[in-house]
């Protein structure tokens, strides 16, 4: 028990780097499948439960800092001592074309489809339908992505193409800042 803990104080600063340099590389080592390109904003040390492997991302994913996809339901750890074998875990699968915000969390069992936006701090407990935007907890359809596309069109500040010092500039010059 002592060596386990002397054991984790030193390799537990390496994981913490690890996951915040290349979170990408640090998920697929914990197991999570990517089916393409997936971009993650921040650490991704405490993204996935300890059943990462039950997770599948598609291509062209990008999540946000804080999301969190939870495939094991702890809520049943009361019953075992009635019940011992008592266990609900599930796999969660992420399509493709999909922005998950802010601290979203995704619970177990849960399937996104493609072309989805999950709204920042949503909890996720069912099913996203292809093309739909869901925001929430419990999260709910707030409108398809095709009607958020239509609408973003008309207020894009056409800028989207621009990275790093060139955005700021632009932003800047904008929204008027010195």
């Amino acid at each position: 028990m002592k060596l386990r803990r002397i054991v984790k104080i030193f390799t537990v600063p390496f994981k913490l780097l690890h996951a915040q340099l290349y979170p990408v590389q640090y998920a697929k080592l914990l197991g999570v499948k990517m089916n393409g390109n997936v971009t993650i904003y921040g650490s991704s040390y405490k993204m996935f439960s300890s059943e990462a492997f039950l997770v599948t991302l598609g291509d062209n994913v990008f999540i946000s800092l804080d999301a969190k996809f939870i495939c094991h339901d702890g809520s049943v750890l009361p019953f075992r001592k009635d019940i011992p074998d008592l266990d609900i875990t599930n796999r969660i699968n992420v399509g493709d074309n999909v922005f998950i915000g802010l601290g979203a969390l995704i619970l177990p069992g849960v399937n996104i489809g493609d072309n989805c936006i999950i709204a920042a701090y949503s909890v996720v407990t069912k099913d996203v339908p292809d093309g739909m935007i869901v925001g929430g907890n419990p999260a709910k359809i707030i409108k398809s992505t095709f009607e958020y596309l239509e609408k973003a069109q008309k207020n894009s500040i056409h800028i989207g193409h621009l990275t790093g010092k060139e955005k700021v500039e632009k932003y800047k010059e904008i929204f008027k800042v010195k």
